[in-house]
């Protein structure tokens, strides 16, 4: 067991791989000629970075036509990857640094759900509400009231996903340093946040843009303030 935590760890100890992960984080999938381009190696070099990391389960790659794109195995290496980057150190000059780009810090998506600074509020409200209650360390619970609430913002939830394990778990979040709602509740929140265009993606980023209809809906129900990304 050791020597597979190390086998798995150590392939996101070339920065090339790790570029490739990250770009990954969007829940997309890319082309291996842009994945060389964002690991800044090449094609060749490329080629042998996905095999390993699809070797190591970290990425799957599939053909389609004449090119072969790759995704994330699976959410678990993305809840992966964010807990490594919430202890990785940002130490410059003696002081802890926050990320170059303020709007990733402000909100993105984690492979299928909300985090960054908005997400984190947003479980801390439905937890203080009782929307949520933190059941274990690793996973909230939905509360009764809090199934009324997810109904009334557009989202059943049945009796099967009230119960399922990891429904609603817990993600560190690394530019905040707490947790945000992961999961399939996390996917279902960002999945209907979209179709009430409160929020929409920015082009060649996680970080999302927060509508004048969301900022105005989050306060309304949650208090939540946002600065509006452009």
């Amino acid at each position: 067991m050791d020597g597979d935590f190390s086998q798995t760890a150590a392939l996101l100890s070339d920065p090339g791989r790790a570029a490739m992960v990250m770009a990954l984080m969007n829940d997309v999938s890319l082309p291996a000629g842009q994945l060389a381009l964002i690991g800044n190696v090449a094609p060749q070099t490329a080629s042998s970075h996905l095999a390993k990391l699809v070797r190591g389960r970290l990425l799957v790659g599939e053909n389609r036509g004449r090119h072969r794109y790759y995704r994330l195995a699976g959410r678990e290496v993305a809840y992966a990857v964010e807990a490594l980057l919430a202890i990785a150190p940002r130490i410059s000059h003696g002081r802890l640094q926050p990320p170059s780009d303020h709007r990733l810090v402000q909100v993105r998506t984690c492979y299928s759900h909300l985090a960054g600074k908005v997400a984190v509020q947003l479980a801390d409200t439905l937890v203080e509400r009782r929307i949520l209650r933190r059941k274990t360390r690793r996973e909230f619970a939905i509360t009764p009231s809090g199934q009324d609430w997810f109904a009334e913002l557009g989202i059943e939830l049945s009796k099967s996903q009230l119960h399922q394990r990891g429904f609603a778990r817990t993600c560190l979040d690394w530019t905040e340093r707490r947790d945000h709602i992961a999961g399939k509740l996390g996917s279902l929140l960002l999945t209907r946040f979209r179709e009430l265009k409160w929020f929409a993606p920015l082009r060649d980023t996680r970080a999302l843009r927060v509508s004048l209809e969301g900022e105005k809906k989050l306060h309304e129900l949650l208090r939540i303030s946002v600065r509006r990304n452009s």
